[in-house]
C-alpha cells in the first residue's frame, strides 16, 4: 500500500508540474458500506492532498450530492446520469472510465461553484 500511495503522490506532483493549475478540487470523504474501502480511499485522498499542499494549491472540497446537482441538476442523480451529462458538456471527449468521469464531474462542479470552499 505504501508503494501505491507513493506512486499516486508522485503522479499527482507530475500532473501539477506539467499543467500548473491554480487550484484543485476533491470530493468530500463519504462513509462506504465497507470500512476497509473507506480507509483505502481516505489514504489515497491524503496522498493527493499532500501533493496539492506541496504545490501550495488551494483545495476545494465538494459533497457528492453537490457535485451531482451542479452537473446534472439533482443531487440524487445516478452515476450513469452524471456520465451522460458529461458527454453533453464535453462533446468529443473520451472519458477513460468511471473514476475519470467522477474527477471530471468534480472539476465541472468546482468551476460552477467558484472553487475554494
Amino acid at each position: 500500500m505504501a508503494e501505491r500511495l507513493h506512486h499516486l503522490h508522485d503522479a499527482i506532483v507530475a500532473v501539477i508540474a506539467a499543467h500548473a493549475p491554480d487550484r484543485a478540487a476533491v470530493e468530500e470523504v463519504f462513509v462506504n458500506k465497507n470500512p476497509q474501502s473507506t480507509l483505502k480511499l481516505a489514504q489515497a485522498r491524503g496522498a493527493v492532498l499532500a501533493a496539492c499542499g506541496r504545490a501550495s494549491l488551494p483545495v476545494s472540497e465538494h459533497a457528492a450530492r453537490l457535485v451531482k446537482k451542479a452537473v446534472v441538476g439533482t443531487g440524487g442523480a445516478e452515476k450513469q446520469q452524471v456520465q451522460a451529462m458529461l458527454k453533453v458538456l464535453l462533446p468529443g471527449v473520451a472519458i477513460a472510465g468511471a473514476d475519470a468521469a467522477d474527477a471530471l464531474a468534480v472539476a465541472i462542479a468546482d468551476a460552477h461553484l467558484g472553487g475554494t470552499r
